[in-house]
């Protein structure tokens, strides 16, 4: 146009949101854990895949896109059990005996803090060929424990057991046992903490005088 100003071009339509699809696909994997640590707690190994989805408010296909059974969501929430530990663990700056006592002590309150959820998660096998095997849901814990025990056996004398060291420690730390001495014995997380640690420490001195 002459001497007038160029017509301006017609604004564009707005684009679409696009949708978090990530966060989207995190939070209903993180709601399914939730669902199914709180059903498994409460009614054991009786839980379907279609309880865990209505109580996560998702469709069952969801469900089933992220988890291929109930079973393998609550290893997934043992696993995340398992890194809290970790966490601690690494951020514990005792040593020795110390330090073995105060991740145990972790464990035995993050036991009482899931409940139920804790003691649902069992398997035919034995600790040891699980733990070789690399199930997941046991790497964190293991990784956890390893170091204390190594350092509280270093501290006393004893040789590291390595593997036999955690096979040792689950016998004794059993969600189901802590509980047990919690409700028959009507012991306290810390008196629970001590009197296990103290039998521990005492099995890795039995097993020490074996080799």
């Amino acid at each position: 146009m002459r001497g007038g100003r160029e017509p301006s071009a017609p604004d564009a339509p707005p684009r679409p949101r696009r949708r978090n699809v990530r966060s989207d696909t995190e939070r209903n994997r993180r709601r399914l854990i939730r669902a199914a640590a709180y059903l498994v707690a409460r009614r054991g190994r009786a839980v379907k895949m279609t309880d865990v989805a209505e109580r996560a408010e998702v469709s069952t296909a969801t469900a089933y896109r992220h988890f291929g059974s109930v079973e393998e969501i609550v290893a997934e929430f043992r696993t995340d059990v398992g890194r809290q530990l970790l966490e601690f663990s690494n951020a514990e700056r005792a040593t020795g005996v110390a330090r073995l006592r105060a991740v145990c002590g972790e464990w035995v309150r993050l036991t009482v803090k899931h409940g139920g959820a804790m003691v649902h998660t069992r398997s035919e096998d034995g600790y040891l060929q699980r733990l070789r095997a690399g199930a997941g849901y046991l790497s964190a814990q293991a990784e956890a424990l390893a170091e204390p025990i190594s350092s509280a056996t270093a501290e006393l004398g004893f040789p590291d057991p390595g593997d036999i060291g955690l096979f040792l420690w689950n016998i004794l730390f059993d969600p189901r046992e802590i509980f047990d001495l919690r409700d028959t014995e009507l012991l306290d997380d810390e008196q629970i903490t001590e009197r296990l640690t103290g039998a521990f420490l005492g099995a890795l001195q039995g097993w020490s005088n074996r080799l």
